[in-house]
């Protein structure tokens, strides 16, 4: 064998369906992230000549493409991440949303211009970076790559993405999609493969802005390599949402939107809640979500984690606070789904008496488990919310506008709900935490994406000869 040619290795894509094997990948080698990188200089090249006007046509063609295959997206979500169909129909919908907001660019993306002096006027363009990368995790296959990609190149950048590598297979069919909608090949490349990739883009000379989704621990290691090599990085992390609930809030409305929240997507969300803190007596709310979380069924209403160690891991936070003293109200442990025996499932679990130093009242979760902590004082549960390190997401129920309005002010979180279990901005506000939520400055997501993704360029000009009236003239 001849020595200078690379070992290739395999990637096997199951589904937390079933456990069966659905697909298998080459891992990206070395040659072929240097291809696709130089790929992607020249195709960026090109792009970047092109007014906005003219890019936003290949998006107007990708998002008929997305509307029309919207169902078929949808399974290939459902198949490779394990949310339910409904839950993946809504995702892909999602991406139709964000890349409605891509097609909006050419009339928000306009520039500034005034006459400063007489004479002389300065203006504003916003300018490509050049290639740039992102980092995708597994909880939304679909959605995520189109918080980003679409976005970053409109205005003019080649994407190179990382798909997790449990979830490839929707990324491929959108690099598919967008190029048969007219994107010029390169511009958007695909690496496969585990963490050696993210260092080689975080490291890459050639990459000039890296974004990145997923938890707390690899977003810090993600921003702290990326702008060790002086690019700009926005990592987003985890969190330990907390949702406040107040004896004066809607019995039913309450309990059904803290249960859908904790469960949704089968609790892998950055939004889905994960602790509640009850005010006072709750005792009636309680009973309703027990109620409630009788109606969801794993391999029905509730999909699958996404592997064996997800279900192994959430299971044991659930084993520690029982030891530790905390009530099972609803226990999901040892959840099996029929005709399905090798699926990763966790039923819906409610833990009552939970303590703030117990690990499921301060440690990121990721499943469908919810932890009441039980306080007297609305000062206390802010406090509580507050000490967590984290600063993604919290709520309220209350019908007191008085009240909501305090406890808002208040949170230490970058989104916040009265009567929302899942406080997500739509579009043009973007998404993002605050504290070990996030790392680093701006948005990836909706107007505050712009400045992420272009370089902002001033311009001044006179062409006047004969004004002066200062200094400037």
């Amino acid at each position: 064998m001849n020595e200078t040619l690379e070992m290739t290795s395999t990637l096997i894509v199951e589904s937390p369906l079933d456990g069966e094997m659905i697909a298998s990948l080459t891992v990206t080698t070395d040659t072929e992230f240097d291809s696709i990188l130089n790929n992607a200089i020249e195709a960026q090249k090109k792009w970047a000549i092109l007014t906005l006007k003219e890019r936003v046509q290949v998006f107007y063609n990708y998002l008929e493409l997305l509307k029309e295959t919207k169902q078929e997206l949808a399974e290939i979500v459902h198949v490779e991440n394990g949310k339910t169909m409904p839950e993946a129909v809504a995702e892909i919908e999602k991406s139709i949303e964000l890349t409605e907001y891509t097609c909006s660019l050419p009339q928000v993306v306009r520039g500034d211009m005034q006459e400063v002096s007489n004479g002389v006027w300065c203006t504003t363009s916003y300018e490509p970076i050049g290639v740039v990368a992102n980092i995708a995790p597994f909880n939304f296959p679909h959605m995520v790559p189109h918080w980003t990609a679409p976005n970053a190149m409109l205005l003019g950048n080649a994407v190179i993405m990382k798909p997790s590598e449990h979830v490839p297979l929707s990324a491929i069919k959108m690099k598919e999609m967008l190029e048969e909608s007219g994107l010029p090949a390169g511009l958007f490349g695909l690496v496969h493969g585990d963490k050696k990739l993210v260092e080689k883009l975080c490291d890459s000379p050639i990459v000039k802005a890296v974004s990145f989704v997923g938890s707390t621990p690899v977003a810090k290691i993600v921003y702290a390599r990326a702008t060790s090599n002086f690019k700009r990085c926005v990592a987003l992390g985890g969190a330990k949402n907390h949702l406040l609930v107040l004896p004066d809030c809607h019995p039913e409305m309450t309990a059904n939107n803290v249960i859908a929240s904790m469960s949704g997507c089968a609790g892998q969300r950055c939004m889905a809640a994960s602790v509640m803190i009850a005010v006072g007596d709750v005792d009636p709310i309680i009973n309703l979500m027990k109620k409630e979380a009788g109606r969801i069924k794993a391999g029905e209403n509730l999909g699958a984690v996404i592997n064996k160690d997800a279900k192994e891991r959430i299971e044991k936070y659930i084993d520690l606070a029982e030891k530790e003293g905390a009530k099972i109200l609803v226990d999901g442990r040892n959840t099996t789904v029929a005709n399905k025996k090798n699926g990763h499932y966790v039923g819906v679990t409610i833990i009552d008496h939970v303590t703030k130093g117990m690990a499921v009242a301060t440690e990121e979760i990721f499943g469908p488990v919810i932890s009441i902590i039980r306080v007297k004082t609305i000062e206390e549960a802010i406090e509580l919310e507050n000490n967590s390190p984290f600063g993604n997401a919290a709520a309220v129920f209350t019908q007191s506008g008085k009240l909501a309005s305090k406890i808002i002010g208040e949170f230490d979180a970058g989104m916040v709900g009265v009567n929302v279990g899942v406080p997500v901005p739509r579009e043009p506000f973007s998404f993002a935490g605050w504290n070990d939520s996030k790392f680093g400055h701006g948005d990836l997501t909706g107007d505050a994406s712009i400045l992420f993704w272009s370089n902002l360029k001033k311009i001044t000009t006179k062409w006047a000869a004969e004004s002066k009236s200062n200094w400037m003239s």
